[in-house]
């Protein structure tokens, strides 16, 4: 079987770590304060205009590609599939950017971190894929089995062709449906795939 796992927000907890950066950089630097936990984008958390969001990334994305910390038993429960003869597909719309006319921040570079993140966190992977492109053609063409992502739009694209675990966030507590199965730990993904190989005979 193959499966396709997001990074940000199923390996990491992107949700806390921008209410916690986000709420340092935003308050010291705009007087902003968290207006909608549950939003997506710090942009909407803080309620800013997009180019804060921006200069929020630029100052951070280092930071957090390099050091951000791998969610409990995420490397544990991977090996575990992947001995148990699962492929996995990591599968990634993050990338690089620019900040008017600051220093880009290259693909290359972007890659480059993620790359060396997944090393020094011990993520097993057979195939890699930075797409930003619509994560359900990839799927579709990767030909992966199950996916594991937290943004909703991509868990109810994905959904219609394919089974997926949603990460639990505040963002996507509204994502339900058919194909879609909420998740709360990496125990708890194992478990869930090893519910939908049993429904779907997979």
């Amino acid at each position: 079987m193959r499966i396709g796992i997001d990074i940000d927000g199923v390996l990491t907890d992107i949700e806390q770590w921008q209410l916690d950066y986000g709420s340092k950089f935003f308050y010291e630097k705009y007087g902003k304060e968290i207006v909608n936990y549950k939003g997506y984008e710090t942009n909407d958390i803080f309620c800013v205009e997009k180019n804060y969001d921006d200069e929020f990334w630029y100052t951070h994305f280092r930071d957090y590609s390099k050091n951000a910390e791998v969610r409990k038993f995420a490397s544990e429960i991977i090996h575990k599939l992947h001995n148990e003869g699962n492929e996995i597909y990591i599968i990634t719309a993050r990338s690089g950017f620019s900040l008017n006319d600051r220093e880009t921040i290259s693909n290359e570079e972007s890659n480059n971190m993620v790359l060396t993140w997944l090393r020094n966190n011990n993520i097993y992977y057979d195939k890699i894929i930075f797409s930003p492109e619509e994560k359900l053609e990839i799927c579709k063409a990767e030909k992966i089995d199950i996916m594991i992502d937290d943004r909703q739009d991509n868990v109810e694209h994905i959904s219609k062709e394919i089974p997926v675990i949603c990460f639990h966030a505040n963002y996507n507590e509204n994502c339900k449906g058919e194909n879609i199965y909420r998740c709360y730990s990496w125990y708890d993904i194992y478990s869930k795939i090893k519910k939908i190989q049993k429904e779907k005979n997979i």
